[in-house]
């Protein structure tokens, strides 16, 4: 397969997620940012791979095969990002494009071994759950911190938002995964929140609290 053709699935499975049934070649071409007559080009190509099925005014679906490749191929992003973070002392917000590169290897036994090397991870630096090898993905039982109210406690778990200026606000204000968090306080007029992390309470807003997942 060529790097395009895995960017395209992998693409497609992120989709798959917001998406009731086919996914419109439109909505592929925003998230690959190119036109929608390019897209249908690839999906000809992927369907005679039998990697997803294409039925008009119905959308594009991942075949079972298409799934389990995309999978993996976020499986090894993911990995990719935890041996940065954790290994090499990258910073979250840093990961991403290096890991764009690295998930393109073929090797199935380097990722095995990577994945093995790594305690098994269930999750990547930013919270998302890790795919196994078999393409089996945790449930993803986490409510977005806007959902908590007054007194509300838990703990961060992830992020919805994982751009490099979302990542570096979080690290200005100390929010960080695993970092215990309270509500004090939810304003009703603008939904801002007043929040309180070890000793620190400080207020954000509606927009950040939206894209950060808590485990209560």
């Amino acid at each position: 397969m060529t790097l395009s053709e895995e960017n395209y699935l992998k693409a497609i499975y992120h989709l798959s997620d917001t998406f009731d049934g086919g996914i419109s070649t439109n909505a592929i071409a925003e998230k690959m940012k190119t036109k929608a007559s390019s897209v249908t080009d690839m999906i000809k190509k992927l369907s005679e791979k039998e990697l997803v099925n294409y039925r008009r005014y119905k959308g594009v679906e991942l075949t079972v095969e298409g799934k389990l490749v995309a999978a993996n191929i976020i499986r090894k992003h993911r990995l990719w990002e935890v041996f940065l973070v954790e290994k090499l002392n990258f910073t979250w917000d840093e990961v991403h494009d290096v890991a764009e590169q690295l998930e393109h290897i073929k090797s199935e036994k380097l990722i095995n071994q990577l994945d093995e090397f790594l305690g098994f991870p269930k999750r990547d630096p930013h919270g998302d759950p890790i795919p196994d090898k078999d393409g089996n993905v945790s449930n993803h039982t986490d409510v977005l911190l806007m959902t908590l109210n007054k007194n509300d406690k838990g703990i961060i778990v992830g992020v919805k938002d994982s751009s490099s200026s979302f990542l570096k606000y979080l690290d200005k204000q100390g929010i960080a995964l695993g970092k215990k968090i309270k509500v004090i306080d939810k304003e009703p007029f603008d939904n801002s929140m007043k929040i309180r992390i070890k000793k620190e309470e400080f207020t954000i807003s509606q927009q950040i609290a939206n894209n950060i997942y808590i485990k209560k």
